[in-house]
């Protein structure tokens, strides 16, 4: 994982099922309220810009198959 979390300015690269998260260059830590918000800000903004760009080559791939 390697997710760009803008307002901690971090990335978090990892995170356990008790929902601790391994930040890059530092240990695991239990994330604050806030932190938490931001990481589940970020990671549905990052599924949304996924979702979009799997739709754009899904219909780019149709238009090339029809040719």
């Amino acid at each position: 994982m390697h997710l760009y979390v803008e307002p901690m300015d971090c990335v978090v690269t990892d995170v356990s099922e008790d929902g601790r998260i391994l930040i890059a260059n530092e240990d695991w830590s239990v994330p604050s309220t806030q932190e938490q918000r931001a990481v589940i800000y970020a990671a549905r903004d990052e599924i949304a810009r996924l979702t979009e760009l799997i739709e754009a080559l899904e219909a780019l791939g149709e238009q090339l198959r029809r040719r």
